[in-house]
């Protein structure tokens, strides 16, 4: 797998198969409630942390924009009404979480904007320098190698390009660290069982928030996969952190 503690991290213990599948498989099972689950367990918080990583997207004024681990596609169709680029495509592993998310998109008739495809991000089948913009939200904690993903985005940006990655960070603070830690790890998986049967999946988000290196760890891992300019922002006092990174002008690939 990979060289990091969360690539190692994997949804179901007990199965054989690799991490990204696994992921795959997860993501099937919740795909009818994933949507309801994450307006509730960050109390609506996740649509505000959302528009502020799309706001840093439209720095570069993108036409064309990719969106990796689009699940439901959510982003996606914030970053249609936000921006109005040319065109999104969305890529994603689960093909139940894109089922929903192709619904979404017909019934809000952004068929001719938002396209959804079924893609493993380490794999992205697209041209070099293809995108003007990138963006990643709760999806790189999902990568079975987290370096060569970011490697493959860096390829399919245009130079010039920025990508912006948004995802679950642990907040520092004493006092309010502690209160986090008792939701994560009490509250929200007794929430989480009121709604779906699926304990795992939760378990699942939980160690991997855990074990993803985040702040400047990850920031000079966006630098190793080549992006430069690279800065944060942390948001909800580091329950969540944007990560904002470029592919220099001169890069050729």
């Amino acid at each position: 797998m990979g060289q990091f503690a969360h690539d190692e991290v994997v949804p179901f213990g007990d199965s054989q198969l690799e991490k990204k599948a696994q992921v795959a498989q997860m993501f099937d099972k919740i795909a009818f409630r994933y949507d309801f689950l994450n307006r509730f367990l960050s109390g609506g918080s996740d649509i505000v942390w959302r528009k502020k990583a799309i706001k840093e997207l439209g720095k570069t004024n993108p036409k064309l924009i990719l969106d990796v681990a689009t699940g439901t596609g959510d982003v996606a169709i914030m970053t249609w009404k936000q921006l109005r680029p040319e065109k999104i495509i969305g890529v994603d592993i689960s093909k139940g979480m894109l089922d929903l998310g192709k619904k979404k998109i017909k019934d809000l008739g952004l068929s001719h904007a938002i396209e959804l495809q079924q893609g493993d991000s380490e794999h992205l089948q697209f041209t070099d320098g293809h995108f003007d913009a990138i963006s990643v939200a709760f999806g790189v904690r999902n990568f079975e190698n987290l370096v060569k993903g970011l490697k493959e985005m860096h390829r399919v940006l245009k130079p010039g390009g920025n990508l912006v990655v948004l995802e679950f960070s642990k907040p520092r603070q004493i006092g309010f660290k502690g209160i986090y830690d008792l939701y994560m790890t009490h509250i929200a998986p007794v929430l989480v069982q009121l709604f779906s049967s699926n304990k795992q999946a939760y378990q699942y988000l939980n160690k991997s928030v855990q074990a993803f290196p985040e702040g400047q760890d990850f920031l000079n891992i966006m630098h190793e996969a080549g992006f430069t300019q690279t800065y944060l922002k942390k948001l909800s006092l580091g329950i969540c952190t944007i990560y904002c990174g470029t592919k220099s002008a001169s890069a050729n690939h």
